[in-house]
């Protein structure tokens, strides 16, 4: 997982993961769009995959995002899927000044729309969507992009609530799954709610995959694991300290967890945040072992679940200890030997 940089630097980051036996690279979407960054690391890169994970939906129309992935998978022969995010209310309203209500259905169409795009660049069948929140139906010929062979884009959306899961397993390829999981959340919660989705539009809840984000914290003694521990408990408390988020503690019987962080979070107490995730607590949001052991901690959590685990820290510790490029390869290396 990565966000913003400059072109060299996600190019040299690119080259270093790929030297280092990594399959991919996602790309966030917060202070810089991913776009140009994915095209200089592909570049740099051309055996990995690349995927946003995401990019903000609601300000782009459908044929924006659509256009943009198809060149990007033109170019990485096929190396690329598309990830969406709907991002939250103040962002899409204030920042973009974009429509935002409601989400969930509004996601939904806005796939369906990106999708109706994608079938009329193939020249499967011409522009027509015609949908609650978007509508499309010209794309003259001289307008219509470049067909090519890599044309099967994946798109994926980010869920977490009902609404949006259950539109996932109609709709979507794949879902990015919140950083801030259990895998009782995951079994109890996310995946019955895209077997109803794909139930209903008459999919496999096998075709939609799991894209998952991992706090991993590995390090051969306490005290070398304590850095990237400390990390990850600041950002699930960040990520739980979000109402909506509060059954993720409520449901392994840590009642109230939420509403003490978003305490602590209006007190502007960010240590006392962290400090309110237990070590009990991290277990189930993390996983924290030693270097070796740490590429069969994540199968044994993740085997036949995930489709991808994506690594949450890795881009800080490297720009904080880059001679831990080659550990952090043997797990990715074994992790995709692992799965296979």
């Amino acid at each position: 997982m990565t966000g913003g940089s400059t072109w060299a630097d996600t190019a040299d980051l690119a080259r270093q993961l790929e030297a280092n036996g990594f399959s991919g690279m996602l790309y966030t979407e917060t202070s810089q769009t991913p776009w140009m960054l994915i095209a200089a690391a592909a570049m740099a890169a051309p055996s990995l995959t690349f995927t946003t994970g995401i990019a903000v939906a609601f300000p782009r129309s459908p044929m924006v995002s659509a256009a943009v992935a198809w060149e990007l998978a033109e170019n990485t022969k096929g190396r690329f899927r598309l990830g969406l995010g709907s991002q939250v209310r103040a962002h899409v309203e204030r920042r973009y000044s974009a429509e935002f209500d409601p989400p969930g259905p509004r996601m939904k169409d806005y796939v369906a729309a990106v999708k109706a795009c994608l079938r009329a660049f193939r020249r499967e069948e011409k522009l027509s969507h015609d949908g609650p929140y978007y509508q499309l139906s010209l794309l003259p010929g001289q307008w219509a992009p470049r067909k090519h062979d890599y044309g099967d884009i994946k798109v994926d959306i980010s869920a977490v609530g009902p609404y949006m899961l259950r539109a996932a397993g109609e709709v979507a390829d794949g879902i990015h799954v919140h950083p801030l999981h259990s895998m009782p959340y995951i079994e109890n919660r996310l995946l019955p709610q895209v077997a109803e989705g794909a139930g209903r539009a008459g999919r496999s809840p096998d075709e939609i995959d799991l894209i998952i984000p991992v706090f991993a914290a590995p390090g051969d003694t306490p005290e070398e694991r304590a850095p990237m521990v400390q990390r990850a408990k600041a950002q699930v408390a960040f990520y739980g300290s979000t109402k909506n988020y509060g059954f993720q503690f409520d449901d392994l019987g840590f009642e109230g967890t939420s509403a003490a962080l978003n305490e602590k979070l209006k007190a502007g107490d960010l240590q006392g945040m962290a400090d309110t995730v237990t070590d009990e607590m991290l277990e189930h949001y993390a996983v924290a072992t030693t270097w070796d052991d740490m590429a069969d901690a994540l199968i044994e959590r993740y085997q036949g679940t995930a489709a991808r685990l994506v690594m949450y820290l890795t881009r800080e510790d490297l720009e904080k200890n880059p001679n831990n490029a080659g550990r952090w390869g043997e797990i990715a290396r074994a992790v995709t030997g692992g799965a296979n």
